[in-house]
């Protein structure tokens, strides 16, 4: 199998069950925004390799299914209204995120002001993945067909698992956290 096709040269692409659609086609935006956020994790993650600290495997794991659940995202993105979906979200897997959230969230200082996205590589990219979390929840509330509430609910907490696995990275890796200055 080729990795080209030339069927996207003119500006169109498929969705799931072949329906053809403009690039610039607003379900195209939310699951291209899914994919980008899905990378930047893995550029994060990769951040993380040579580092050693307590929590490192259980962010591993945590990342893995969530790698893997951003696809089922995307593939839910990508299915047409009135089509059968492939790959599901359940209520369990925002119940887990929830979960972690807490987890991590109880072993770090509060937040008493804003703070600067930074700190150490791995945690300014968690930052980023965050922000491309923000956008793709966007796109999907924009896209005029129904969209799975899962879906919605999954990638708004996403952004706020990734707000704060950045920030717990930056804190096992003991960089201090950057606040606004006031005027």
């Amino acid at each position: 199998m080729k990795i080209y096709t030339k069927t996207g040269d003119k500006g169109t692409t498929s969705l799931i069950y072949g329906e053809r659609v403009a690039k610039t086609d607003v379900r195209v935006e939310a699951y291209g925004t899914c994919d980008e956020t899905n990378s930047m994790i893995g550029l994060a993650l990769s951040h993380l390799k040579k580092e050693n600290f307590q929590g490192k495997e259980i962010i591993e794991k945590v990342y893995h299914k969530i790698q893997t659940n951003l696809f089922h995202v995307g593939a839910e993105l990508a299915t047409p209204k009135g089509k059968e979906v492939k790959w599901k979200l359940a209520e369990a897997d925002i119940e887990e995120m929830e979960k972690q959230i807490d987890e991590w969230d109880a072993e770090l200082p509060t937040l008493t002001n804003f703070i600067l996205p930074g700190g150490h590589p791995a945690g300014a990219a968690f930052h980023v993945a965050r922000t491309m979390a923000r956008r793709a929840e966007r796109c999907a509330v924009a896209i005029e067909e129904d969209v799975n509430p899962l879906v919605l609910a999954f990638l708004n907490r996403l952004s706020d698992l990734l707000f704060v696995t950045a920030r717990y990275v930056n804190y096992q890796l003991g960089e201090n956290e950057q606040t606004l200055h006031s005027k």
